[in-house]
């Protein structure tokens, strides 16, 4: 199992943490690492990725404005989560009634000389937040004539 501390973990607050770690743990696959039920918190994990849920009247909060008339959280984001496979996922979201935002589709993003897919959807989870849930399709090399800009595909320092 994952240990908790990536680089880069975002803390989603929430308004119902018991609700988003069903939704993120039952329906999306994530494995709950702690939790602190008194604070309305979850550390939670799927492969590689990682993420906290806080509940925003519970314990500490970092934006003592937020409440559930601000509904939908994260505007203006996308969290991108690796999934092993879309499929199960997509059926267990089905059974339980939840829509896709977008797709699923299948991807192909320029890298470089290459070009990486996705096979994604996007849906957003009770509070609002939207996921990329991906399966990754590999990479294939680009189609001629498909670059355009500084084809290396590296940020300029």
């Amino acid at each position: 199992m994952a240990e908790p501390g990536g680089a880069m973990v975002p803390e989603l607050s929430v308004t119902d943490w018991q609700a988003s770690r069903a939704f993120y743990c039952d329906l999306l696959g994530f494995a709950c690492l702690y939790d602190r039920p008194d604070e309305g918190f979850a550390y939670l994990a799927l492969g590689e990725a990682q993420l906290m849920l806080d509940q925003y009247d519970l314990g500490r909060s970092f934006d003592p404005g937020l409440g559930p008339a601000d509904r939908p959280f994260g505007r203006g984001m996308n969290l991108q989560i690796r999934v092993p496979a879309l499929a199960p996922l997509l059926g267990r979201l089905a059974d339980a009634g939840v829509a896709p935002h977008l797709g699923p589709e299948d991807r192909w993003y320029r890298r470089g000389a290459e070009e990486v897919g996705n096979r994604q959807v996007i849906v957003a989870d009770p509070d609002g937040y939207l996921l990329r849930l991906y399966e990754d399709l590999g990479a294939r090399p680009l189609a001629a004539g498909g670059l355009a800009g500084d084809a290396s595909g590296i940020c300029p320092a």
